[in-house]
C-alpha cells in the first residue's frame, strides 16, 4: 500500500457539550464527535483541553494513510503539546509502524499557532479516576478512599460496556461520562487504508482532564503500573511499547502539556506508577466485592455490541496473564469460580504462557500485560503451590524461568513516582 501525501487538521468546533473534530487525508475527510457530559466549551480552560485532545485524537485518522506531511492548520500547539504530539506520533504509533513496516522518521509537521495559559481552580482533595473495570483502576479506587472520588467512564457510541458498568456500580461513586463517536465509515472508505494500534490512553487521559475541570475536580488519577513502561520489542533502534500511552514517559509528557494550558495546580499522575502488577494483584485479591463483576478480557470491550463476549474467554493473553498474577493470592477454586475456566491449567495455552514469562520465541505480546520478568516471578511462586501440582507444564516452565527479581521485591515500591503527597494516606 502507498502512503498518503498530507494529513490536515481542518478545525475543531463544538455544539453544547460535544466536540466536533475535522481532519482530512488527501482527498478523504473524517469527522469525530465526543460528548463530554457537563462540559461547557465557552469556558476557556475546558476549550483549551478540547484543543489538546483534538491534536492527539487526529492520530486515529492519520494512521489510515501514514502521510508524509502533517499540517496542523490553526490548531493551538505550545512547545509542550508539540513535544507530546511528536512522541505520540513516533512512539505512540510504534506498534502500528512495526506491524505495518512503516518508517515514520520522514514525517514533516507544519502549521499550528501559539497557545495561552488559562488557569483554573484545582481543589486537591477532589479527584477523577478513569475507570476501565479491571484490577488496576479498582485498586486505585479502593486505595484513595480518603479523597473525594469521581469515576470517569468513556463509552463508544454503540453503547456502554456491561462489565465495566457493573464493576463501577459496586463502588457506589458518582460517574462523569464521555461518549466517543469514531468516524468508522471514514476509516473504512478505502480498502487501501492502513490499520493498527494508536495511543488511545493518551486521548482518554486528556478527555479525563477535560471532564475533571468541567466538574470542578483538581486532578486525574491514572492507574498505570511500573511495567507499563517496558517495551515489547526493539525495532530499528527504537523501543516499541504497546502500552506507550501508559508509560512513565507518556505520563510526564501529558502532564506537561496539560500544565502548559492550565498551569501547575491541576495534577495528572498514575497512582500505581511505582508498583508492580503483583502488588496490584495482592491488593485486588482483598477486594472481594468486585471479584465476580470485574473483567479484563478484551473480548468484552469490542466496539460493536454484538461482538462483545459475555464472560471471560479464558484463552487470550490477557485472561492468561490476569489468571497468573492473581494465582499467588487467591485459591485455585476461587480463580476458577471467577473466570469460569482455568487458563493456567490449560495445556493448549502452554506456548502463550511461555511467551508471557520470556521463554517464547517471540516478543512480549502486544497486550496490556506485565513484563516477562514479573510474569516469571508469579509463575515460580504459583508452581510451588501444592494445589497446582497436577499441572506439569507450570512446573516445567517454572524450572526454565530465571527471573531477575524475587516475589518479595515485587511487593515493594519500584522506581520513581509523580504521585503528590496529598494522594497518599
Amino acid at each position: 500500500m502507498n502512503r498518503a501525501s498530507t494529513f490536515t487538521y481542518d478545525g475543531l468546533a463544538y455544539e453544547g457539550s460535544t466536540l466536533i473534530a475535522h481532519y482530512s487525508l488527501d482527498e478523504y475527510s473524517f469527522c469525530e464527535r465526543v460528548e463530554v457530559a457537563g462540559a461547557d466549551f465557552a469556558v476557556p480552560a475546558q476549550w483549551a483541553l478540547g484543543e489538546l485532545w483534538y491534536l492527539i485524537a487526529g492520530l486515529s485518522y492519520y494512521k489510515a494513510g501514514a502521510a508524509h506531511h502533517i499540517d496542523l492548520g490553526e490548531t493551538p500547539v505550545g512547545p509542550q503539546a508539540r513535544t507530546l504530539f511528536e512522541a505520540a506520533l513516533h512512539d505512540g504509533l510504534g506498534e502500528y509502524a512495526f506491524r505495518n513496516q512503516i518508517v515514520l522518521d520522514d514525517v514533516t509537521i507544519t502549521g499550528g499557532r501559539a497557545t495561552s495559559l488559562t488557569p483554573c481552580e484545582a481543589p486537591r482533595e477532589r479527584v477523577l479516576i478513569p475507570f476501565g473495570g479491571g484490577i488496576d483502576s479498582c485498586v486505585s479506587v479502593a486505595s484513595l478512599a480518603h479523597l473525594e472520588r469521581t469515576l470517569f467512564v468513556l463509552s463508544p457510541a454503540s453503547g456502554r460496556f456491561a462489565p465495566l458498568e457493573a464493576t463501577a456500580a459496586v463502588s457506589g461513586l458518582p460517574i462523569a461520562r464521555a461518549t466517543r463517536t469514531l468516524d468508522l465509515d471514514g476509516l473504512r472508505a478505502s480498502p487501501d487504508f492502513f490499520n493498527g494500534h494508536v495511543p488511545v490512553t493518551t486521548m482518554v487521559t486528556i478527555l479525563a482532564c477535560l471532564s475533571a475541570v468541567a466538574h470542578g475536580l483538581g486532578g486525574v488519577v491514572m492507574s498505570n503500573e511500573h511495567s507499563s513502561s517496558a517495551p515489547n520489542v526493539v525495532w530499528r533502534g527504537r523501543d516499541v511499547n504497546h502500552q506507550w500511552s501508559k508509560s512513565a514517559v507518556a505520563e510526564t509528557l501529558i502532564a506537561n502539556a496539560v500544565a502548559e494550558r492550565l498551569g501547575g495546580e491541576f495534577t495528572v499522575a498514575s497512582f500505581l506508577r511505582d508498583r508492580s502488577e503483583l502488588w496490584v494483584a495482592q491488593r485486588f485479591a482483598a477486594d472481594t466485592a468486585v471479584h465476580h463483576v470485574f473483567r479484563s478480557c478484551n473480548r468484552a470491550f469490542a466496539q460493536r455490541t454484538q461482538d462483545r463476549a459475555s464472560s471471560w474467554c479464558g484463552e487470550c493473553d490477557k485472561c492468561l496473564f490476569i489468571n497468573l498474577i492473581l494465582a499467588p493470592f487467591l485459591t485455585r477454586s476461587t480463580l476458577a469460580d471467577i473466570f469460569g475456566s482455568e487458563p493456567l491449567a490449560n495445556p493448549a495455552l502452554t506456548d502463550q504462557l511461555a511467551t508471557l514469562v520470556g521463554l517464547g520465541l517471540d516478543h512480549k505480546p502486544f497486550e496490556c500485560v506485565g513484563d516477562p520478568d514479573e510474569s516469571a516471578v508469579a509463575l515460580v511462586e504459583v508452581a510451588q503451590r501444592g494445589e497446582w501440582a497436577d499441572v506439569p507444564h507450570l512446573r516445567e516452565l517454572a524450572q526454565r524461568a530465571s527471573p531477575d527479581r524475587t516475589f518479595d521485591e515485587l511487593l515493594t515500591p519500584l522506581g520513581a513516582s509523580r504521585v503528590p503527597a496529598h494522594w497518599l494516606q
